[in-house]
This record gives structure tokens, sequence and C-alpha cells, in this order.
């Protein structure tokens, strides 16, 4: 059974007032949680799910300082986590398709959404505006090219070319090349 998000935040403030108990119990909550995170995302890969679960683990612990008490456990976990696998994927090359961005951002079950609109706003903040509306109508809202194009009142083409050139310059900025 998944502990519920105020216990999760109890065990850790209990375990930051001192409570080697309470934050047993957090570190044994979240192993099963990170390893389900990371399997959803990983198929076919349990060894380095496993090294994924250890490294936020270690990562938690060593981070445990910075957690904000009043704000909620679970986002701040599992934005480690997504760290930790952004990480593991610059080390693998392993590319993954604009389009499951925020599937990847969104943690199913604590995960707070605003932390994931916020990662996907300071990317898209890096773009003009217009490449921004448009990959963000086009790739996260869903409307088609025509649809995009019409609102915008800009050609079809225009709505490719500046969508292509914003994805490849987050994916830049994504891999570290500036």
């Amino acid at each position: 059974m998944r502990a519920s998000e105020d216990q999760l935040r109890r065990w850790m403030i209990g375990g930051l007032d001192g409570d080697s108990r309470a934050y047993a119990a957090l570190l044994d909550a979240l192993v099963p949680m990170l390893r389900a995170f990371f399997a959803r995302r990983l198929t076919g890969a349990a060894e380095d799910v496993e090294d994924l679960v250890q490294d936020t683990m270690i990562a938690l612990h060593t981070r445990r300082a910075s957690y904000d008490r009043n704000r909620v456990f679970s986002a701040w976990c599992y934005a480690i986590a997504r760290h930790k696998m952004v990480d593991f994927f610059r080390r693998r090359r392993v590319t993954v398709p604009i389009d499951a961005l925020e599937d990847i951002l969104v943690a199913e079950g604590f995960e707070d959404a605003a932390c994931a609109r916020m990662d996907i706003d300071r990317l898209l903040g890096t773009l003009s505006p217009k490449q921004a509306r448009i990959i963000r109508e086009t790739r996260i809202e869903g409307l088609t090219t025509a649809e995009a194009a019409r609102r915008g009142t800009i050609g079809e083409s225009d709505v490719k070319v500046s969508a292509h050139r914003g994805l490849t310059a987050l994916a830049r900025r994504i891999r570290g090349g500036a």
C-alpha cells in the first residue's frame, strides 16, 4: 500500500527533526514508489531501474536539508528523480520525443502537475514567443498544423518551420548545447 502525501511529508519532517524511525519509514516507502516511477519509463531495463532508484535515494538523502517543509514532498522527491532520469538519458544518449515530454515530467499518483508545467514553461520561455506558442499549440494542446495556422493567422508552412526550429533549439538546450 502506498503512503499518502501527508504521511510522506510527516515522515520527512520527522526525519529532518531527528526521528530516525520516521526517516527509515520514509525511505522504505519511497523505494517501491521510485521503482514504479522509473519502471514505467524504462521498460525492459530492470538493472537500470534499480540503479536509478539507488541514485535517487542517495540524492534525496544528501539533499534532504533543501526540502522546504511548506511544500509538497512528492513534488520535491519526483523532481530529484526526474533529474536523475535526465542524467541517465544524457549518459546513454537516449532520445525522447517532445510529444512525450509532459508524460515524463508528470509522475502518476503523487506528482504535482504544477511542477511539470513550470518545467515546460521554463523550457518554452527560452524560445521566441512564436515558436513557444506553436509548440504549445501543436505538441501540448494537440492542435493540427492547420488549426494552429488559423489561430495564429499564419501559413501552415510557417507553423511547420517554427515548430521544427523550436524543437531543434529545445533539443540542443536539453542536451546542454546552449
